[in-house]
């Protein structure tokens, strides 16, 4: 395991996290050289034919979970907003993951229907969470930079304080794209800050100077791997040259059969071997 998954979002650089939605291109992402990668809630849920942040996809999530903690390295999963509005539920279910090796987890209080959960609430989630599971990086993600909400700067840092209070690890604020908004993040929230990866704002460079601490590519992947896909299938369609240089057929059997052992041993016991 490389190594420490706290100590990765106090290196003095961002800690680059890609997105993953299955086993494939988690794997893929290892192969890489990624030490951390985590999960996007959108790719999971759309993947199982859920809609993403509905609280459908808790069987999903735990499923992918299972196999994912297999890989050399950090994976922490989104979990939208807990699967529940107890927190003691969502501290049962953090616990399965760790008990998997699951490093972190992502937890959210924006809800479906465009509004924010009550903070008072979510700091008591994220209590329990901590209580039950004390060294999972717990990263509190809030939203009101992503709902379009007014006063987003000072909402955001106003529930960034009360989770940190509560024991959150980190602070994730996507929709937060502008420098100086992103700065004020940095210097308010008081703990490591997460920013969603925005292909048309911020660079990675410029996000490292700023003292971002993370930096995630959300459903980032997810959504080229089908733009890649329709794209292909409509070149085929039309007679237009269709990209040739793709991993062979062979080399992505071999990724899986890296760990096909290990999958089977984890699915045969409810937990994946030690590493």
């Amino acid at each position: 395991m490389p190594g420490d998954f706290h100590a990765a979002h106090h290196g003095g650089e961002p800690l680059l996290l890609p997105n993953a939605w299955d086993f494939a291109s988690a794997a893929a992402l290892a192969a890489m050289g990624f030490g951390a990668i985590g999960t996007t809630s959108l790719g999971v849920a759309a993947a199982a034919g859920l809609p993403d942040a509905a609280g459908l996809a808790r069987d999903a999530t735990l499923a992918l979970a299972r196999v994912l903690a297999v890989l050399p390295v950090h994976i922490t999963v989104d979990i939208e907003s807990g699967f529940s509005e107890s927190s003691e539920e969502v501290a049962e279910f953090t616990a399965a993951l760790v008990e998997l090796g699951i490093a972190g987890v992502n937890i959210e209080d924006g809800r479906a229907d465009g509004s924010l959960a009550d903070p008072g609430h979510m700091a008591e989630i994220i209590a329990a969470v901590k209580r039950r599971c004390p060294d999972l990086f717990l990263n509190a993600r809030t939203d009101p930079y992503w709902l379009g909400l007014d006063r987003r700067l000072e909402r955001s840092l106003e529930r960034a304080r009360r989770y940190r209070d509560a024991g959150a690890d980190g602070i994730f604020v996507p929709g937060a794209v502008t420098a100086v908004d992103i700065s004020a993040l940095v210097d308010g929230v008081g703990g490591p800050l997460n920013i969603l990866f925005s292909p048309t704002q911020v660079p990675l460079a410029d996000l490292a100077a700023l003292g971002v601490a993370r930096v995630s590519t959300g459903s980032l992947l997810f959504r080229a791997s089908l733009d890649a896909v329709t794209r292909t299938a409509d070149a085929l369609r039309d007679g237009a040259p269709v990209a040739a240089d793709l991993p062979p057929y062979g080399e992505v059997q071999n990724l899986i059969e890296r760990y096909r052992a290990q999958i089977n041993r984890t699915a045969r016991s409810g937990r994946p071997p030690r590493r």
